[in-house]
């Protein structure tokens, strides 16, 4: 996937989860697994503390060491409604893309060594985010 596709697809996924998340909201939850109020909060958190903190790993120089980084639903703002969620998530993407849009050639080739994944430049953290991303849209679905 080049870097044009990549940054449709990440840009496209607000959307496509909106879909999703609305028309699971009155689907029963099966023991163990998130309601779609969750699996939202589960994607603003990876945006905030794994996309976007690994993008700002690859500024501080030298070469960024990352772990397997799964976090909970994020925690903040209990009372928000799936509406609100979902504005959230898709202010918090839209912030990743703004990073990700500035980016020149030389930045894209920078890149990280995931304990997982091996090294990864920029493109393989944008395949990463949207693997993510289609494996909870699953999910909803």
């Amino acid at each position: 996937m080049d870097r044009v596709d990549g940054l449709a697809a990440l840009a496209r996924f607000p959307a496509r989860v909106a879909t999703a998340a609305r028309a699971a909201a009155d689907r029963p939850v099966a023991d163990g697994e998130w309601g779609p109020d969750l699996v939202v909060r589960h994607l603003i958190a990876v945006e905030i503390d794994v996309h976007q903190a690994r993008l700002a790993d690859l500024d501080g120089g030298g070469e960024p060491h990352w772990t397997w980084t799964e976090p909970g639903p994020w925690p903040g703002d209990p009372g928000l409604s799936m509406d609100a969620l979902l504005a959230r998530f898709a202010a918090a993407r839209a912030s990743t893309l703004a990073t990700l849009t500035t980016m020149d050639d030389a930045d894209w080739a920078r890149g990280g060594v995931h304990a997982s994944f091996g090294r990864l430049d920029v493109g393989g953290l944008v395949r990463n985010a949207i693997d993510h991303d289609e494996e909870h849209l699953r999910a909803l679905g």
